[in-house]
């Protein structure tokens, strides 16, 4: 009787625990995601105060991407070695330092070193996140702390251009710059104070376990290993491709929809707003999809493919004007879906004890779309094809869902 009394009560606590990691984690994604829009959000305002083209500000974002995908690689070596927490507090470090060097800076120098210190900043990120949450969460929880990652990641996103926005209009661009830091600092110093629940297990602690489960488990693979392993590298152009049908959306929604189908920016505006808002919608969905089902490479597939050919259609204006918004927030919804399955089929061909290291590598190929897509889809656009970032969103998104089959179809041999 007692322990029919006692069990309810584990389970709550055990719930009750998970959250709170899930919790803490999601606020120090969102973080990274904020910081990530911090210096296009000044693009305007630097432009004023000191006569840059776009050009050369754009040249800070793609550092800041080339910065983030090198560190990526790396940084998940460092999380099996020495652990999530000190490399997320040096992550969040780099933000503070990053902003208050935005806020004093005196000239595009000055900007070019903020946008390295931030680069470096964000590529801890998901290394360390895929770590503490494959370690702290319960496996019947993982599916939704996957979904809530991704959700707040958008939600970061989303914060950005309003608090930097309402920031330099109410004081100016160095004040906003500063309160960027500051907010960083606050999550933070959440982060120290709960430091007990982003606790994880480091390679060092794990290697004994590795050897006694025998030569069927990979244990924690060195780094020439996972580099030689060519599950990573299908991973990491799934990442690629994945991230370059996103970037499309986010930075080409508005010239291919006034131009296709002549509506307003203001309304192609709201068109994206809604593909990132779907998107968030699409990931709790897709959290209680990839908890009840085994093959999360289906899920992928079926929703990357529904993605982009909604796009297809949406570049080629097979739609009424009035069906283009809605349709882009479907598109957004699709490929949401995808994003807990996205994550759970990583972590079913990740070594034990790499977990950091191979979250790592494969999501620095989300740095290297992010960093090649606006240049190459800026280019069609240029040559007046408008209907290029669209078609090739979605070539990008068939090709990631090949590759989530291919990397299944490998995970089953290896088991």
């Amino acid at each position: 009787m007692q322990q029919v009394l006692v069990a309810p009560g584990l389970r709550f606590a055990r719930r009750r625990q998970d959250w709170k990691v899930i919790g803490l984690v999601g606020v120090a994604h969102a973080s990274s995601h904020f910081f990530q829009l911090v210096i296009p959000s000044l693009f305007v305002p630097l432009a004023a105060e000191f006569g840059y083209s776009y050009a050369e500000l754009g040249v800070l974002v793609a550092v800041f991407y080339a910065m983030s995908g090198i560190g990526q690689a790396c940084s998940g070596f460092v999380v099996d070695r020495a652990g999530a927490r000190p490399v997320l507090w040096f992550g969040l470090s780099c933000f503070v330092v990053a902003g208050v060097m935005l806020g004093v800076a005196p000239g595009y120098a000055w900007l070019l070193a903020a946008a390295v210190v931030a680069g470096v900043g964000n590529s801890v990120f998901h290394p360390v996140d895929f770590s503490i949450l494959n370690q702290r969460v319960s496996a019947p929880r993982l599916g939704h702390a996957f979904s809530a990652h991704g959700i707040t990641g958008n939600l970061g996103w989303a914060a950005t251009p309003v608090f930097m926005t309402s920031l330099t209009h109410l004081f100016n661009w160095r004040v906003a710059a500063f309160g960027a830091s500051l907010a960083l600092g606050v999550v933070l110093a959440l982060t120290i104070l709960g430091r007990r629940l982003l606790a994880v297990g480091i390679v060092r602690k794990l290697k004994g376990a590795a050897r006694n489960a025998g030569a069927g488990n990979p244990g924690s693979a060195s780094p020439l290993r996972l580099l030689a392993n060519p599950v990573v590298w299908g991973a990491f152009l799934f990442f690629t491709f994945s991230s370059i049908a996103i970037s499309a959306v986010q930075n080409y929604t508005l010239p291919i929809l006034t131009a296709t189908y002549d509506i307003s920016s203001v309304a192609a505006s709201t068109a994206l707003s809604g593909y990132m808002v779907a998107g968030a919608i699409g990931m709790v969905m897709g959290g209680f999809l990839v908890s009840s089902s085994p093959h999360s490479e289906r899920i992928v597939g079926m929703s990357f493919i529904a993605a982009g050919f909604l796009l297809a259609v949406l570049a080629m204006g097979w739609l009424p004007a009035a069906a283009a918004v809605p349709g882009v927030a479907l598109a957004g919804l699709c490929a949401g879906v995808a994003g807990p399955s996205r994550d759970m089929l990583v972590r079913r061909v990740t070594p034990r004890g790499s977990t950091g290291s191979v979250y790592g590598l494969v999501y620095s190929g989300m740095d290297t779309g992010s960093a090649v897509a606006p240049l190459a889809f800026g280019v069609l656009l240029d040559a007046g094809l408008r209907q290029g970032p669209y078609l090739g969103a979605c070539l990008a998104f068939l090709l990631s869902a090949g590759f989530a089959a291919l990397i299944a179809a490998r995970a089953r041999r290896a088991h």
